[in-house]
């Protein structure tokens, strides 16, 4: 349960970091994100879908047992979250 709990974790401070960074007129990287934020002009509802979409795979994935791949996308996760941090404090620098 703590993988999954993590996963959530890391996918809610994604979340207000790419809408912190956005607010200082950074451009999200990630196409998928940004294909959504180009359609949905609310950037916290454009952020919202996927990440209720990557939340059900991540329950499917602890579910199923595979925490071996639930871990890796933490991982994943925890790097993006200090991307985002990294360019936050370099923008506001």
């Amino acid at each position: 349960m703590q993988l999954f709990l993590s996963f959530v974790l890391l996918q809610a401070l994604d979340t207000a970091s790419t809408l912190v960074f956005l607010r200082h007129g950074l451009a999200e990287a990630n196409p998928l994100m940004r294909m959504a934020l180009t359609v949905i002009p609310v950037p916290a509802a454009a952020l919202a879908l996927p990440k209720l979409a990557a939340g059900l795979l991540a329950l499917a994935a602890w579910r199923s047992g595979r925490l071996r791949l639930l871990r890796r996308v933490n991982l994943v996760f925890l790097a993006c979250v200090a991307w985002n941090l990294l360019a936050i404090t370099t923008r506001c620098a």
